[in-house]
């Protein structure tokens, strides 16, 4: 029970900090530091909650990285589905919260809707989108199982190695589709959403959810190819 609430924890922590700060910033062409800020503030807390719980859940928070973690054989079913569902309710609780956070304080959400992702930057193409999506998550998750590999000789850095990469996917990412690569993170923003009368990322959100598990199943099937080879 334990690592299922460290991951709702570290989910919550996840949206919290990195949506928090895209609807603040903003994160329009124009306005590249907001860019770099919301790119920052998901590699970082990914940083954070490495070293925080993932001793504890190994720090998924997650879906897509449950996933590939589970077809790399490194967790059960039943782990996979409360990991999961934890990593689901732990995103709405973080947009629930900002809601009340940027309600209370009159603050204008300049995502227009609690950071959802989208697809604007792809001018509303489905199919760029889905093929952004599968190509970012999959060189994320492929850096996280060749992180936590254990052949892996990176100590202690291993976190770190994970953080900077979400940071350089949320730079290409974000002006195409808001970079998702967690379908958890994408869901609780979109569900926010839909209960304060906005329907778009409720209507695209199956795009955010087949194309970071779709990524995270290629990368987990090219990661124990590889490392087969490398044996």
């Amino acid at each position: 029970m334990r690592k299922y609430v460290a991951e709702f924890v570290g989910t919550m922590v996840l949206v919290v900090l990195g949506c928090g700060t895209a609807m603040l910033v903003g994160c329009d062409a124009a306005n590249g530091s907001g860019y770099l800020l919301t790119a920052l503030a998901f590699g970082l807390t990914i940083v954070a909650m490495a070293y925080s719980i993932g001793n504890v859940s190994g720090c998924h928070i997650n879906p897509a990285v449950s996933l590939g973690v589970l077809i790399s054989g490194g967790m059960t079913g039943k782990d996979f589905c409360g990991y999961v569902i934890s990593q689901c309710l732990g995103a709405f609780a973080g947009s629930g919260l900002l809601a009340l956070i940027f309600k209370i304080g009159n603050i204008e959400d300049k995502t227009g809707g609690f950071g959802t992702n989208g697809l604007a930057g792809v001018n509303g193409n489905y199919a760029a989108g889905l093929l952004v999506e599968i190509v970012l998550t999959c060189i994320f998750v492929l850096a996280i199982l060749g992180v936590t590999s254990k052949k892996a000789s990176h100590g202690s850095f291993g976190g770190l190695v994970i953080g900077l990469t979400l940071v350089v996917v949320h730079i290409l990412g974000i002006g195409l589709t808001g970079t998702s690569v967690n379908p958890a993170r994408s869901f609780g923003p979109a569900l926010a959403a839909l209960i304060s009368g906005n329907v778009t990322p409720i209507a695209q959100l199956w795009v955010f959810l087949v194309g970071p598990l779709a990524g995270a199943s290629i990368a987990a099937f090219l990661y124990k190819f590889l490392e087969g080879k490398a044996n």
